[in-house]
């Protein structure tokens, strides 16, 4: 099972990018979805958790009040709402996905199946 992360690109400060994570051949109902991140010169980290099933979704401080998760259940999709990014922002995104018995969790061996990371750059 492979999931399917789209939607980066190249964006100035402040404006918006929204990313896209197919997981049709995973149910929202025995899984939650993680976003992560790895910067340049970085490790990756976990910026996002979101449990549809519960309706429980989790941001780490560095992105909360700008990023928004959301999905679309019928169509097999989550999306990840950048707004007023900034170039600390800049990095690889991933989706992933780790079962619900797990919670809350960014430890990434939790999560099982991963994304092809998309690149998200911000400048000037």
């Amino acid at each position: 099972v492979q999931l399917q992360a789209s939607g980066g690109g190249s964006v100035q400060p402040g404006g918006s990018l929204r990313l896209s994570c197919g997981v049709s051949r995973l149910s929202l109902d025995m899984y939650a979805i993680g976003w992560f991140r790895q910067a340049p010169g970085k490790e990756r980290e976990g910026i996002s958790y979101f449990d549809s099933s519960h309706s429980i979704t989790h941001y780490v401080d560095s992105v909360k009040g700008r990023f928004t998760v959301s999905s679309d259940n019928a169509r097999k999709m989550v999306y990840l709402q950048m707004d007023r990014l900034i170039p600390e922002d800049t990095a690889v995104y991933y989706c992933a996905a780790a079962p619900l018995v797990a919670g809350v969790t960014y430890r990434q061996n939790t999560y099982l199946f991963w994304g092809k990371g998309t690149l998200v750059t911000v400048s000037s």
